[in-house]
């Protein structure tokens, strides 16, 4: 029986794994850590974020910023719809939220997790925890893999373990090409009198544009300890990864909070006053912000809070307004997510065959998820694309004569 090795027990690499004929093959997951799946348990918050609701591939590919164009054809064999129903074979019921992310029902990443653990052990796949791949040599065809405790003979090798820099070495070694890593999904670290002393504050809907980058996101914003952080940060952090790493996270940001223009901002502030004119500004509900974040945006524009809406001159206004609609931001710096951030960078996609996942430098061997050089922004998608791969690995292997 010819052995399948795969080194790495994250997603890619158990996907693979739950997937491959095991009556055709003896399976091994070699997985450095003591647990397996390590992302999969963290991931959403506890609850894993399995895909996103987004069936078509054309559509899909949007929200990978390094990728999308080889992702095209993954995407048409197996999608976020092909995922849902895998899971659904295996009586395991995801929901689509409002934000079209997919879950488990249960809201556990434990039931995803277990879902696996039982795939692999009906096939008696082999997992070897605490297993460091030290370096991998050809041999007669084969190849081995040298480990901190022992070596492994395999006909073909899945290699799916995320974007270490010792397992891109590995490849490197092998004859890979690999592109420097830089931090993706990040958010922004910013010392400002606006941000200071309201963390946790909120927007459903904020614009966020580097003007020296010619780029604009917009989507939720949320006020942190550090900075700025939210869906709309992190989306442009990942479009920008490699720009943002050139100037080592110093760059300006400007930041609409309400997202309307000056002018939209200003139509507002008129009815409003006509309306409310003996209203004090401080107590003034003119936009959709917290109480919190309204006084902040009077004090650091030198309003007075008790001042009636009417005394309110057009000079304060237009501070008030700019403080709203176009507040410049120094960032200095990056936080990632300890354990759950992603990488740009990795192996060169040219010397990868996305029919099958395959190395076009190796034989036998098949490359997947965070190692290569794709990413996507928050919202599942870096899952899907390693299901997708996994998937495709698979097949391939399936349909080769034992």
């Amino acid at each position: 029986m010819k052995q399948i090795i795969i080194i790495g027990g994250g997603a890619a690499g158990f996907f693979c794994a739950s997937n491959l004929d095991e009556t055709k093959y003896k399976i091994t997951i070699l997985e450095q850590n003591s647990d397996v799946l390590q992302k999969v348990k963290i991931s959403g918050g506890g609850r894993c974020n399995v895909s996103h609701a987004c069936f078509d591939p054309k559509e899909l590919v949007q929200f990978y910023p390094r990728g999308n164009k080889e992702l095209l054809s993954v995407f048409t064999k197996f999608q976020p719809g092909d995922t849902m129903d895998w899971f659904d074979k295996r009586n395991i019921s995801l929901k689509i939220e409002n934000d079209n992310r997919i879950f488990p029902e249960s809201n556990s990443s434990q039931t995803i997790i277990n879902s696996f653990l039982n795939e692999i052990r009906r096939k008696n796949v082999d997992v070897k925890t605490k297993s460091v791949v030290k370096e991998i040599v050809t041999e007669n065809e084969k190849y081995i893999v040298k480990t901190n405790s022992e070596d492994f003979l395999a006909d073909y090798i899945i290699y799916a373990t995320g974007s270490s820099p010792k397992s891109l070495k590995i490849l490197e070694n092998l004859g890979h090409k690999i592109i420097d890593l830089v931090p993706s999904l990040f958010t922004f670290n910013i010392k400002n009198d606006l941000l200071k002393d309201i963390p946790g504050t909120s927007f459903e809907n904020a614009e966020v544009s580097i003007p020296k980058l010619k780029t604009e996101e917009s989507g939720p914003l949320l006020i942190t300890h550090w900075g700025l952080s939210g869906p709309a940060v992190l989306k442009i952090s990942a479009w920008e990864a490699i720009n943002l790493a050139k100037v080592k996270y110093n760059f300006e940001i400007e930041v609409n909070f309400v997202s309307k223009t000056i002018d939209e901002a200003e139509g507002l502030f008129q009815n409003f006053r006509q309306s409310n004119p003996k209203k004090t500004i401080g107590q003034s509900k003119i936009f959709e912000i917290t109480n919190r974040f309204w006084q902040k945006i009077l004090e650091i524009s030198k309003v007075d809070l008790n001042k009636q809406v009417s005394n309110i001159s057009g000079k304060e206004m237009q501070a008030i307004l700019e403080n709203l609609c176009k507040k410049k931001l120094q960032v200095t710096g990056k936080s990632t997510f300890k354990d759950e951030f992603v990488t740009a960078g990795g192996v060169d996609l040219k010397e990868i065959n996305f029919k099958n996942m395959s190395s076009k430098i190796l034989p036998n061997f098949y490359i997947a998820g965070e190692v290569l050089n794709i990413d996507a922004v928050t919202g599942g998608f870096n899952f899907q694309a390693c299901w997708s791969e996994a998937w495709l690995i698979a097949q391939d292997l399936n349909l080769k004569s034992s």
